[in-house]
């Protein structure tokens, strides 16, 4: 029990930091999404060996780049999180924190097209009317934005498909970012080196505050994933699985209560039927484990 309370401390701070994030980029201005990507990899792989090194975790780092299997994953996941994260910098820092949130309240149901795609798996009806409600929704967005929202898409299939290759290394949380890291580390530093030629640079340029926020992006990527890992350690996947909704639920709060972005009433149906969706997807997954459990406990009765 004590054991569960922590787990959901730790899973709610880990959604919160993540749901506030469209407040921290902003303040990271006047760098560029480009900048601030690159620094959000310098840092983070600075932090991360640091961590390492108090933990003497260097061991099984080494031991996940021998192998070439599990290093060629998680080189395809760094590339997914990169653009993830370029991306959703750049859409909250240009004023589309909303269709962000999109992303990331459908991207359950990206991750269960991923599993009949890729792992041939059979949908419930409960989940083939999910699929069809979250479809209808992005044809009711496409037709409100006059366009794809290929923000929302590009964010959904890029952590969808990183979440998915994670799955598949079945590393640390430490341990496989700093990996990541590494992997994008170089390009990052050539980018930074880029803009600093071009006098694009803006770290060190723009006051010692603003060097301090870009240094703390480092902090600000590695705290929830090790808040998330100690949760993940702690509680069943569907706890895990409906705290996720905290994070878009505060982005889309920012949206539109702080930063005031437009929700016209075709915006926000096409909104409503993702939520629809995400009711089923849930409830259809509680009524699931409710029932596996029931089957568990009936056969430890009959063989008892």
């Amino acid at each position: 029990m004590t054991g569960n309370r922590k787990g959901l401390g730790y899973g709610v701070s880990a959604y919160l930091l993540w749901g506030l994030f469209p407040l921290y980029w902003p303040l990271l201005k006047p760098a560029g999404a480009l900048e601030i990507l690159a620094q959000r990899m310098v840092w983070s792989l600075i932090l991360l060996g640091a961590v390492l090194a108090v933990t003497r975790g260097f061991g099984a780092v080494r031991r996940l780049m021998a192998d070439r299997s599990r290093m060629a994953l998680l080189t395809l996941a760094a590339v997914l999180v990169s653009i993830n994260w370029g991306v959703y910098i750049w859409s909250v820092n240009s004023g589309h924190v909303v269709e962000s949130s999109l992303g990331y309240f459908i991207n359950p149901l990206f991750t269960i097209m991923l599993g009949v795609l890729v792992l041939k798996e059979r949908l419930s009806r409960a989940q083939w009317i999910a699929v069809g409600i979250a479809t209808a929704a992005i044809v009711v967005l496409s037709v409100d934005y006059g366009r794809l929202p290929w923000i929302a898409l590009t964010l959904a299939v890029t952590f969808g498909g990183y979440g998915f290759l994670k799955k598949q290394v079945s590393a640390g949380a430490v341990e496989s970012l700093t990996v990541e890291t590494a992997v994008m580390a170089g390009p990052a530093l050539v980018t930074l080196l880029v803009l600093a030629e071009q006098s694009r640079l803006v770290f060190g340029h723009a006051g010692s505050a603003n060097a301090l926020l870009l240094a703390a992006t480092g902090v600000v990527t590695a705290l929830p994933l090790l808040l998330f890992g100690a949760a993940a350690r702690r509680l069943p996947l569907t706890s895990i699985g409906l705290l996720q909704y905290l994070a878009p639920v505060l982005q889309f709060g920012v949206g539109v209560g702080i930063r005031h972005e437009p929700m016209p009433p075709a915006r926000l149906l096409g909104f409503a039927l993702v939520w629809i969706a995400l009711v089923v997807l849930t409830a259809d997954a509680l009524t699931r484990r409710h029932r596996n459990v029931g089957l568990a406990r009936a056969a430890e009765a009959v063989a008892a």
